[in-house]
């Protein structure tokens, strides 16, 4: 099942952002790195609450 991804650039710059840093050291906490994401983006509540889903649910790859 796809993950519907919310309207708006910032967040979609947010999730690639965070996913490249993951990559480029995958010992960084997610939480951290999304807090980070919502001040360099200028993202609302609403878009890290979006985030902080999108993430935990992707490490097992099925929502809760």
């Amino acid at each position: 099942m796809a993950t519907i991804m919310p309207e708006g650039e910032s967040i979609r710059k947010a999730v690639k952002w965070i996913s490249d840093k993951l990559l480029d050291d995958p010992n960084k906490t997610v939480q951290k790195l999304i807090n980070e994401a919502v001040m360099r983006f200028d993202l609302s509540p609403k878009d890290a609450e979006f985030l902080t889903e999108f993430y935990r649910k992707g490490k097992t790859g099925v929502p809760e």
